[in-house]
């Protein structure tokens, strides 16, 4: 009798399975639409060279929006708004409206560099304790909780009232446009989207406003290259925002009343309405309060020296201390007798690089909630000791961080201690939905310089008929409450997305910027490095192969670490790779120009007073000027 049941259920589930596998076979799984493209990543690019401005972005499209800002005498400030919004769209599934947008600005006339605080700030309700009564040992990926107030509305108004001069609905528009019309999906969006057809089923069960917006609700077509992508709901958000100033101004307003309108719409109007009841619905921990209380704002920045240069980044809300803090380590040694991308030289810059992540995660964090020793951590004396503790060959299990004087400033350093056994599991069945980064550089006719690294991944629920992504940036926090970037209320964490510029001899040089997570200091300080001490142009020093160490513990969770582990692109492994092994590394093959490498794009003032531009060619990147 039982078995008979048993056998009858059986059955039933082969019918069932059979008649959907059947259905599965007449779904359309074809291209919708696709568009004329010729893709721009993994190609040969070319030095720009302009006289008057120029602008480096992670698309095409962002580029030319803010190009054609600049053609109509808008400044830096206002090209770079254009083309965020316009990458938000182009490129939302790494760098999305309104994810994190570290930013940093060079005023020309008054000669200061300021940075914007471009990160938002944990909910009130997230704390250590409720994420361990869930049982997480890391905050989670896939997780409505892992999702940080926004940022980069706040940037947006910050920098139009600071240096715009032009509307939020003018630079908004092309955004807009675009997102109605549709463009064409490239290659890096495809890689970050290309599931297979059970991990579609799987993002649509567990993210279904995601498929929705991505994959237009059908899981079962997959996403082609060139295939036409729009986000309706994402251009009638940006359309609502920029009615909300035009509204203002026809109130009377004046433009700084208007661009607060726009601000208020977005964290104390309706979207900040829809968002904290979608939170409260699904169980979130963003709330109203958490919106209307939101504030960023500029900031004094991070400044290091090397030699004649000097560096200006983010403060310790990001990792932007990195490249200070590693090139200030290899100040004074040789690089250039060991030979461009040596094995020699590329264990010398490792080990720089591993010193300053040991110190990185030790000392860096939130100030508002750290007290970070800047004054030590930046010292002559401090890169002295480090550099002592520099080894022949390969670091074979973690390097310490550096023992400060007075100790710590009150900081008890944190070294990773490996993973559980369900943050193994995680990494093993987590798959990638963007994971990646964006950039943009414009420098304008006045000289002014913008630097923003937009970033954020559709890997938590996205707000229903909005188009909005909240990421899940939340991740970089740690669940130790002895860690420097422990999660704690109203806290930002430790975010790898920075800016950087760099000046030589006090007078503005350079601003850079780029994708890639633990990799984007280890990106910039190689491109740095392979212009000043290799003599290569920035087009050349973008472009040449990179080395990437994975030996700390990566910043998102659930923070792996592979010691002594280096990834090395096709060109470089080829002629390295042995030499490498017999400095103590674990050598890994990666494709030539791999996104994991980073995408630099680069403005550099030439010595006529040039621009000279650089885009990377392992992605979209586009370089832009007249």
């Amino acid at each position: 009798m039982v078995k008979g049941i048993f056998k009858r259920i059986g059955q039933g589930l082969l019918v069932l399975i059979l008649i959907a596998l059947i259905i599965y076979a007449f779904l359309p799984k074809g291209p919708r639409d696709l568009m004329e493209y010729t893709d721009f990543t993994k190609t040969v690019k070319n030095l720009l060279t302009a006289n008057e401005f120029a602008i480096v972005a992670g698309t095409p499209w962002a580029s030319q929006a803010g190009y054609d800002v600049l053609l109509r005498g808008g400044s830096a400030c206002d090209a770079a708004v254009a083309s965020l919004l316009t990458l938000n769209v182009t490129h939302g599934e790494a760098s999305s409206f309104p994810g994190v947008a570290p930013t940093m600005y060079f005023n020309a006339q008054t000669g200061e560099v300021k940075s914007y605080i471009g990160a938002g700030t944990a909910p009130a309700a997230a704390t250590i304790e409720k994420f361990k009564e869930r049982g997480f040992e890391t905050v989670p990926e896939l997780d409505i909780w892992s999702q940080l107030i926004p940022a980069s509305p706040d940037v947006i108004i910050g920098l139009l009232t600071e240096c715009g001069t032009m509307s939020f609905s003018e630079l908004a528009q092309p955004a807009i446009d675009i997102a109605r019309e549709g463009f064409p999906a490239h290659a890096i969006m495809l890689r970050n989207l290309d599931f297979s057809p059970i991990e579609r089923i799987g993002f649509a069960i567990l993210l279904p406003e995601n498929t929705q917006v991505f994959l237009r609700g059908e899981w079962w077509r997959p996403l082609y290259l060139h295939d036409r992508m729009i986000f309706p709901d994402l251009a009638n958000t940006l359309e609502d925002i920029a009615n909300a100033e035009q509204q203002a101004l026809t109130n009377g307003a004046t433009r700084e009343e208007a661009l607060l309108a726009v601000r208020d719409y977005f964290y104390k109007g309706p979207i900040a309405e829809k968002i904290a009841a979608f939170h409260e619905e699904e169980g979130g921990l963003i709330t109203y309060e958490d919106l209307a209380t939101y504030t960023g704002g500029w900031e004094e920045p991070i400044v290091g020296h090397y030699g004649e240069y000097t560096l200006y980044s983010n403060g310790t809300w990001s990792q932007g201390i990195m490249e200070s803090l590693i090139l200030q380590t290899l100040e004074g040694i040789d690089l250039q007798s060991m030979g461009h991308n040596s094995p020699q030289y590329i264990h010398t810059v490792t080990q720089a690089i591993d010193l300053a992540m040991a110190d990185r995660d030790a000392y860096i964090g939130d100030p508002a909630f750290v007290d970070v020793p800047l004054d030590i951590l930046l010292s002559k004396e401090y890169a002295d000791s480090r550099r002592a503790a520099m080894t022949e060959s390969a670091f074979a299990s973690l390097p310490t961080p550096g023992l400060l004087t007075p100790p710590s400033s009150g900081l008890t350093p944190n070294l990773f201690s490996g993973l559980s056994p369900m943050q193994t599991l995680l990494t093993l069945t987590d798959f990638s939905i963007g994971q990646d980064t964006s950039q943009i550089v414009v420098v304008d006719a006045q000289g002014n310089a913008v630097v923003i690294t937009p970033s954020d991944f559709p890997k938590t629920p996205m707000i229903p008929d909005t188009g909005l992504n909240l990421g899940n940036r939340m991740n970089q926090f740690r669940l130790d409450p002895n860690h420097v970037g422990s999660l704690e209320p109203g806290k930002r964490p430790r975010i790898t997305p920075h800016a950087l510029i760099i000046f030589k001899n006090d007078q503005f040089y350079m601003a850079l910027s780029t994708p890639g997570g633990d990799m984007q200091a280890q990106a910039l300080t190689q491109v740095f490095l392979n212009m000043y001490i290799f003599g290569m142009d920035v087009e050349q020093a973008v472009s040449a192969p990179r080395f990437y160490t994975t030996a700390w513990p990566s910043s998102f969770a659930p923070h792996e670490s592979f010691p002594a582990h280096i990834r090395l692109e096709a060109d470089l492994y080829a002629t390295a790779a042995e030499g490498l092994s017999t400095l103590g590394y674990t050598p890994e093959e990666d494709p030539k120009w791999d996104k994991d490498f980073g995408a630099v794009g680069a403005i550099v003032i030439g010595e006529d007073g040039e621009l000279l531009a650089g885009a990377d060619p392992r992605e979209e990147t586009t370089a832009l000027g007249k």
